[in-house]
């Protein structure tokens, strides 16, 4: 929103040393004048030089290379810029990614991204890759890589990534400038070696989940219900489909399947019986009476069933009513081909389950669906006595079926079921991946139906296809003034960082542009974790242990260097010692090398692109048998 008053904004801490001397702001001659005149030649330099690694090419990370491309960060003799982004560009992006043009879609953003700035500063040196980052992508982004840099800036959006290299930084002891953005909000936060505490040391709690027995019965909101249609549509376009391929092509398939419990191998197999024979479509005609049957199933049927296990004057064990507070009592609903939206999801219902089998031969005609469902004799439903249906999340079972055997039913149907035929299987099948961007696809258009339907079953206000979208794709608002002010604000704390300027220079910001409001905090000291009197820690603190020991050997190390006693080692969930052991297990580990003994215990080969282990360690003060908390061991097997 416009500003009513003035504002004030500096960055004065960025500046070097009042007493640099003024040669040093005289321009050179270089696209770089307009720097070297605020920042000086040997600032201009370290930034030239720099070696950075940016996680993200997406919103924010388009406007961070782009700054860095302008300022000549890391394209001096010595520099770089890595860049990484699994993903492609949607056409959704463009509104907001500006380094990306419509005939960008479908390519990597990440690459997009490097050539756009390469063609803005053709010194600019970034070398992209198109790599998730996490443990799986550790032979790329190996130790010789953290090495190479000088810090790393995360343009990410989820919690599970940033967490990874928040423990990458620590791990190599990397600077890290973390940033967000929802809508008009956003916030900076810079990570410094020794000087602050990580992105981890205080976070956001995870998102909470919606709680099944609410999602599956109890709904109340109509994000619910959106998630409700959402699952509904990977349930029945996805997943099943998926699991007909899977049956067809290989016995493999049956063998996984037999080491799921009893009820979710049945559903499985129930599933595939259906998509196979039973429900098997040949023609469009058959696609519309399959999705005038699901109308039946979803909103008449299933509702009738709740009432039944659920009357509308059923109390609790207190005595209050059972349909109160949270709880709705839903209503069924009566197939009406007049009504737009029951026609709605017929005709979405019938396009997908079309797309399913490769059936071209189809229409989204009122008229054609219409006459179709007319002539269709819908049975009637009978509420069945015997399915157990969970009242809340703490039940122990949900059976939407009577109770009889799993293993039984399971084995009649697949007594019905065609053998395998192989990975020749002629039957072409072709699994919906969700895609919210296209409009064309129905994807959007049937979840909306079916989230208004079951909103229509709960009472609950309808949404229309744009607020839809939004929930069921998890778009998350993104505007392009709150990223390039959360890019700038990261950018200033990067000056701060190459000069090692002191913790009180450094801030963490904060902005909602819609208030306006802005406001900054000073970045928190890492805790510091006492083992004696003379001696802490913080996280950026650990054992560096050179050369491979046995696990005697490593147990003494630390009684004689540092008067502790180990009394568990692990890694990861690897319990390589424990003072509790057997006495056989620690008369054959003790002589071992500890990496033979990782290998022995994990069953796997030690890391080709570490050299080193992390361990965890428990230990107890020699002088008071006290247990202490202590830093990880960064275990060095190999030169």
């Amino acid at each position: 929103m416009p500003i009513k008053q003035w504002l004030y904004f500096d960055a004065t801490e960025i500046l070097p040393a009042p007493e640099t001397p003024a040669e040093e702001f005289i321009p050179v001659g270089s696209r770089y004048d307009a720097q070297i005149a605020v920042l000086g030649r040997t600032l201009h330099d370290r930034i030239y030089n720099l070696n950075m690694f940016l996680v993200g090419s997406g919103a924010i990370g388009c406007e961070v290379l782009k700054l860095w491309s302008m300022m000549g960060l890391g394209a001096g003799p010595k520099g770089k810029v890595y860049v990484t982004d699994m993903d492609v560009i949607e056409k959704s992006n463009l509104s907001r990614q500006f380094l990306f043009r419509g005939k960008d879609v479908e390519q990597l953003k990440s690459k997009t991204a490097a050539a756009a700035v390469t063609s803005m500063n053709p010194e600019a040196k970034v070398i992209a890759f198109a790599n998730r980052v996490g443990p799986e992508t550790e032979s790329v982004f190996n130790d010789t890589f953290y090495n190479s840099l000088d810090g790393v800036c995360n343009a990410l959006d989820n919690v599970e990534a940033r967490l990874y290299m928040d423990s990458q930084c620590v791990l190599y002891k990397k600077p890290l400038l973390e940033s967000g953005t929802l809508g008009t909000k956003g916030n900076t936060q810079v990570v410094v070696p020794f000087l602050t505490e990580s992105y981890a040391s205080s976070r956001d709690p995870p998102e909470k989940n919606i709680p099944i027995c609410t999602l599956h019965h109890f709904p109340n909101a109509i994000e619910h219900t959106i998630q409700w249609a959402r699952d509904t549509f990977e349930g029945i376009f996805r997943i099943q489909i998926e699991n007909v391929k899977g049956y067809l092509s290989s016995t493999q398939f049956l063998d996984a399947l037999q080491k799921q419990p009893g009820g979710q191998r049945l559903d499985v197999l129930s599933g595939i019986k259906a998509n196979l024979l039973t429900e098997r479509p040949s023609t469009f005609e058959h696609c519309i009476q399959w999705g005038r049957m699901k109308f039946e199933e979803y909103f008449n049927n299933n509702i009738l069933q709740l009432l039944f296990n659920f009357p509308l004057d059923m109390v609790t064990a207190s005595g209050a009513p059972f349909w109160s507070g949270p709880k709705r009592p839903p209503k069924p609903l009566q197939f009406n081909p007049d009504d737009q939206l029951h026609m709605d999801f017929v005709i979405t219902a019938a396009n997908l389950r079309a797309a399913n089998y490769c059936i071209t031969d189809t229409t989204t005609d009122p008229a054609v669906v219409r006459k179709v469902v007319s002539n269709m004799i819908v049975p009637d439903f009978a509420p069945k006595k015997g399915v157990k249906i969970k009242a809340n999340d703490a039940d122990k079972e949900e059976d939407s079926r009577p109770l009889e055997d799993d293993d039984v039913i399971a084995e009649k149907i697949l007594s019905e079921l065609p053998p395998p035929t192989g990975t020749g299987n002629p039957l072409p099948l072709k699994p919906a991946d969700f895609e919210k961007d296209d409009d064309t696809n129905f994807h959007i258009d049937f979840i909306t139906a079916c989230s208004n339907l079951r909103a229509s079953n709960y009472s609950i206000v309808v949404a229309d296809r744009h607020k839809t979208k939004g929930i069921a794709g998890k778009i998350i608002p993104a505007m392009v003034t709150t990223t390039a002010i959360v890019s700038g604000l990261s950018i200033l704390e990067l000056m701060k960082v190459i000069q090692n300027k002191k913790i009180d220079d450094y801030k963490n910001g904060f902005i909602n542009l819609a208030l306006p409001f802005i406001a900054f905090s000073e970045p928190i000291a890492p805790t510091k974790n006492k083992i004696t009197d003379n001696w802490s820690w913080t996280l950026w603190d650990r054992f560096e242990v050179e050369g491979d020991m046995t696990l005697e050997e490593f147990l003494n190390f630390f009684k004689e260097k540092y008067q502790l006693e180990v009394t568990m080692i692990s890694c990861g969930a690897t319990m390589l010692y424990s003072f509790f052991m057997g006495k056989e297990k620690l008369a054959e580990r003790k002589p071992k090398k500890l990496s033979a003994v990782y290998e022995l215990v994990s069953k796997q080969s030690l890391p080709v692109n570490k050299n080193f282990l992390v361990l965890e360690i428990c230990c107890n003060r020699m002088e008071d048998d006290e247990d202490v908390d202590v830093p990880f061991v960064k275990y060095q097997f190999r030169k």
